[in-house]
């Protein structure tokens, strides 16, 4: 009896030591699969190793015999893949991990599929070939900076039915419908009157873009919200502009902007608000204005009119 019981303790042993556990990392072809379940039995790409300029993602790899589900893309997984020039993603994946496609230059489009439910801050950013991108109904979370410097993007559209996110009137724009959040724009985007809010970072990099006007209803930008914007020359607000703060480094970086009028309902501007701009030549300071941040128009060598 007991040598019975050491051969199957043995037996199990034996068995365990080619059983796969999460976190083994398998590489298949040019990519990096880790296993996250081993029940369900699911894995994530992990890292690509190789340089072909297209790729297609597998829905299941094999590893020691046994069939993986890939079911996300990991953080990183393609960062600085500059040759990278188009990807297919497969309807097993349901979420798009921090930073993915980090500075992936060549990468000109992209189509998610209606499987994904999240997509992670910085995924897209720097992708400056982009040119267009849909964000299925299926998601329901879309991290900062998602789509910073994609200098090239002309068109975001939410797909109809989404439940979180909309692009209302055409507005080539991500808006957070509960909140009236503006947190993704691009050089075409037309900011409907129903916004409230410009989240922190929402056009970011956005270098191609000339002009904007802010609509009445939109009460605050956030940090960094218009930062780096390098061809940005015209903001216009509206007469009756509810506008109350602009964030820290909203502005900073738009070597292109002139002037700009700050509304009379603004009581506070943030720290390096308007940090470099250098062909800024005068700014209008409404006496509402009470607090103004640290180094607001630090490096505005052409301003003369404050």
């Amino acid at each position: 009896m007991k040598k019975l019981l050491l051969i199957i303790a043995l037996t199990i042993f034996g068995l365990g030591l080619n059983a796969q556990n999460v976190g083994d990392v398998t590489t298949i072809g040019y990519v990096k699969f880790e296993i996250t379940s081993v029940s369900p039995a699911e894995c994530r790409v992990s890292y690509y190793t190789g340089e072909p300029t297209e790729v297609t993602i597998p829905s299941t790899v094999t590893i020691s015999g046994i069939e993986y589900a890939v079911t996300s893309i990991g953080n990183g997984a393609f960062f600085y893949c500059s040759s990278l020039t188009s990807i297919e993603i497969p309807n097993s994946v349901t979420s798009i991990g921090d930073d993915v496609f980090y500075s992936c230059s060549s990468l000109t489009s992209i189509e998610i599929p209606n499987s994904v439910t999240s997509i992670g801050w910085g995924a897209f950013e720097g992708c400056s070939s982009l040119t267009s991108i849909e964000i299925p109904n299926s998601v329901t979370s879309i991290g900062e900076r998602a789509f910073s410097s994609c200098s090239s993007l002309t068109s975001i559209v939410v797909a109809e039915g989404n439940t979180v996110y909309d692009s209302r009137d055409n507005c080539n724009a991500i808006i957070e419908t509960s909140s009236n959040t503006l947190i993704a724009g691009c050089q075409n985007t037309i900011i409907p009157n129903s916004v409230t809010s410009i989240e922190s970072y929402a056009f970011v990099g956005c270098s191609s873009l000339t002009s904007i006007e802010i609509p009445n209803s939109v009460t605050s930008i956030g940090d960094d919200a218009f930062s780096s914007c390098s061809s940005l020359t015209s903001i216009t607000f509206g007469e009756n502009s509810q506008l109350t703060s602009i964030g820290d480094w909203a502005f900073s970086y738009c070597s292109s902007l002139k002037n700009i009028e700050i509304p009379n309902s603004v009581t506070s501007i943030g720290d390096y608000a308007f940090e470099d701009c250098e062909s800024l030549t005068s700014i209008e300071i409404p006496n509402s204005v009470t607090s103004i941040g640290d180094y607001a128009f630090e490096d505005c060598e052409s301003l003369t009119s404050v």
